[in-house]
């Protein structure tokens, strides 16, 4: 797989993994690094997270056995989508997903692979925005609950929730899906390390949501992701693979 950029991989042991491993080795079209690494907001504790999307041969799915949807592995933390599937979860809005596309550590990058980069503003839209704010509400909930039942939240977890909230307004204000966090690394570690009350960081995420309500009611990103687009892409590269 040909670099897109000079970042080393990480020598993570290996781990077993299913058979499904000679996708990732030998139909990756794309691979980043995700996560706190990505986001700006690595520590040295931190993990390297390792994602990538690969193109299954077309004549594979012509067997009663289909090629994995998804391969853990080989490295530790590495995680690998195939091509339909990354577009599918995209398309309805998946973080994870939409993360990896909009990497700013990219590993390799295959011709089939530029392409979906190229597709990546098809993906984007209210939809996004309404799988960040679900989950910041889904995890606020358990969150309070930690804090009644342990007197305290789980601060990496309030740090995450935080980071969507901000990554969704950026979305919602000028249409990019900002991975980097380092204009906000400060604020967003010391939640991570505990280093502020309950008060002042559910204050500031219900300041966050608000607005984030306030702003997709004129926001200009459309309402759902362009669905043809995505699938004429799916079905050409099928195609092609097909007949080689």
């Amino acid at each position: 797989m040909s670099p897109a950029e000079p970042v080393r991989a990480p020598t993570a042991p290996a781990v077993p993994v299913p058979d499904g491993a000679r996708y990732v080795r030998d139909h990756t079209v794309y691979a980043c690094v995700t996560g706190s690494r990505a986001q700006g907001l690595a520590t040295p504790a931190s993990d390297t997270d390792l994602r990538g999307i690969f193109l299954a041969p077309t004549p594979d799915f012509w067997r009663f056995e289909k090629p994995p949807t998804h391969v853990p592995g080989p490295a530790r933390e590495q995680l690998s989508w195939e091509l339909e599937r990354a577009c599918a979860l995209a398309l309805r809005g998946d973080p994870n997903v939409i993360e990896a596309l909009h990497s700013p550590l990219v590993l390799g990058v295959e011709p089939v692979g530029a392409e979906l980069l190229a597709l990546r503003d098809a993906f984007l839209s209210r939809t996004v925005v309404d799988a960040l704010t679900r989950y910041a509400h889904s995890q606020g909930r358990k969150l309070a609950a930690d804090l009644r039942g342990q007197g305290a939240p789980r601060w990496k977890h309030a740090m995450h929730l935080l980071r969507l909230l901000l990554t969704a307004r950026e979305l919602l204000r000028t249409g990019r899906y900002v991975v980097d966090m380092t204009p906000y690394r400060e604020e967003l570690l010391a939640v991570r390390h505990g280093e502020t009350t309950w008060e002042s960081w559910s204050g500031r995420t219900e300041r966050l949501l608000a607005e984030t309500e306030a702003k997709a009611a004129r926001t200009r990103l459309p309402a759902g992701p362009d669905h043809a687009r995505v699938e004429d892409f799916l079905v050409r590269v099928r195609r092609a693979s097909a007949l080689r």
